[in-house]
C-alpha cells in the first residue's frame, strides 16, 4: 500500500512540474538572460595579454567551432585577428561585447577569414552606438574588402538606423574602413600599430599561392604573442615569433586529410579529392609547428584553424601525431571560448573557457 501512494504521489508532483514547466523555464531564463546581460569578460581581466579563441574551425563543416578568429585583449583594448562565420557568436557566448572591438586585424583574403566580417560589424555598430565604421587592418587589398561589405550591407544599413533611429545606430558607424599597409623594400616585417605600450608587427608567411599573406606579433608590457595566420612552415614566422610566451598558429594534419581524400575518391568525388590534396602544401602540420615553436624559444603553442575536423574523441592523438615529443612546452588544440591569459609583470601562461 505504501508503495503504491508513494507511487501515486511521484505521478502527481510529475504532472504538476510537467503543467508548469512553461512558468519554471521562463522563471530560469529571466535569471540566464539577466546575467548574460551585465557580462563583459574583458572587465575582469588582469592587466597584460589575453588570447580568446573566437573560432578554431576551418571550412570544412564543424558544428563545435566558428570559422577562424582569435581575439586579442591587451589592458582593456580589444583586437580581433580575421572573424570567420559564427564568429560574433562565439564573442557573444564568452562575453565579449562586441562594442569594445577597437579595430580588426585581416591575416589574408580567404572567405573562411571574413565570412563573419558583417555580423561582427554589426554587433559591435549597435552595441555601443559607434559613430565610426570598423576599422579593417590588413595588407594591400583590404581597400576593396572594406569596401565591398559596406556596399553589400548598405541597404541593410539603413533599414537598422530607420528602425531603432540614429541614436542606437549612427549612420556614420555604418560599415567598414580601411587601413593598409606594405612591407618597405627588403623588409619581411612592418610595425603597424605602436600605442599606449603596445606594439603589433605584421610579418610574411608562406601560404602560396596566396599573396600576401601575413602574421601578427603582440607585444604589451612585457608579454607576447603570435598569431601565425595561415601558412606552411615559415623561417619568417620564426623570426618574428623568437621568445614568444605563445604561439597560435594553423594546424593540418596530412595523415587525416588523406584519409578524408580517399574517402572522397572512393565515392567517385574527384573534385573533393583534389581540393584535399591541395590544401595540405599551404598549411603547417602539428609536427611542423613544433618544429617553429623550438626553433624561436616560444613558451607556449595553441593549435588552431584545425583541418580536419575531429568530431570523435581520440581523434587528437592522430591528429598532434609527434608534436609533443618534438616541442616539450604546452601545446594545445584551441577549442571556441578558451582564453590563454598572460598577466603582465609575471611569467605565468594560463588557459581557461569563457561563457557558456
Amino acid at each position: 500500500m505504501k508503495r503504491v501512494i508513494a507511487v501515486v504521489v511521484i505521478a502527481v508532483l510529475l504532472a504538476g512540474a510537467w503543467l508548469f514547466r512553461g512558468p519554471i523555464a521562463l522563471k530560469l531564463s529571466d535569471r540566464v538572460v539577466a546575467a548574460g546581460m551585465k557580462t563583459d569578460a574583458v572587465a575582469g581581466l588582469p592587466d597584460g595579454l589575453h588570447a580568446f579563441v573566437c573560432g578554431s574551425g576551418s571550412p570544412l563543416p564543424d558544428r563545435t567551432r566558428a570559422g577562424p578568429c582569435l581575439t586579442v585583449i591587451a589592458g582593456q583594448r580589444v583586437f580581433l585577428v580575421d572573424a570567420g562565420e559564427g564568429a560574433a557568436e562565439v564573442l557573444s557566448a564568452g562575453g565579449i561585447p562586441a562594442g569594445r572591438i577597437d579595430r580588426l586585424f585581416l591575416t589574408h583574403f580567404h572567405s573562411d577569414h571574413l565570412d563573419g566580417l558583417s555580423a561582427v560589424a554589426l554587433q559591435r555598430w549597435v552595441g555601443r552606438a559607434s559613430t565610426t565604421p570598423l576599422l579593417l587592418v590588413g595588407p594591400p587589398g583590404v581597400e576593396r574588402i572594406a569596401a565591398g561589405f559596406t556596399e553589400a550591407y548598405a541597404i541593410d544599413n539603413t533599414y537598422r538606423t530607420g528602425h531603432h533611429g540614429p541614436a542606437v545606430a549612427p549612420p556614420s558607424g555604418a560599415g567598414f574602413a580601411a587601413q593598409a599597409f606594405a612591407m618597405p623594400d627588403g623588409q619581411a616585417s612592418v610595425v603597424v600599430l605602436d600605442e599606449g605600450g603596445l606594439k603589433v608587427t605584421a610579418f610574411r608567411v608562406d601560404h602560396g599561392p596566396v599573396e600576401p599573406a601575413v602574421g601578427y606579433r603582440f607585444d604589451y608590457r612585457g608579454r607576447s604573442l603570435v598569431v601565425s595566420g595561415d601558412t606552411s612552415a615559415s623561417p619568417g614566422l620564426v623570426a618574428n615569433a623568437r621568445g614568444a610566451d605563445l604561439l597560435v598558429h594553423d594546424a593540418l594534419s596530412p595523415v587525416l586529410v588523406r584519409r578524408l581524400k580517399a574517402a572522397a575518391l572512393a565515392a567517385g568525388q574527384k573534385n573533393r579529392g583534389k581540393i584535399l590534396e591541395d590544401i595540405i602544401n599551404y598549411h603547417a602540420s602539428p609536427e611542423d609547428v613544433a618544429r617553429e615553436a623550438r626553433q624561436a624559444g616560444v613558451k607556449s603553442v595553441l593549435l588552431t584553424h584545425l583541418v580536419p575536423p575531429l568530431p570523435l574523441p581520440g581523434l587528437d592523438v592522430p591528429f598532434v601525431g609527434d608534436a609533443r615529443k618534438l616541442y616539450d612546452g604546452p601545446l594545445w588544440l584551441a577549442r571556441d571560448r578558451d582564453l590563454i591569459s598572460l598577466p603582465a609583470g609575471s611569467e605565468k601562461i594560463e588557459r581557461k573557457r569563457l561563457g557558456r
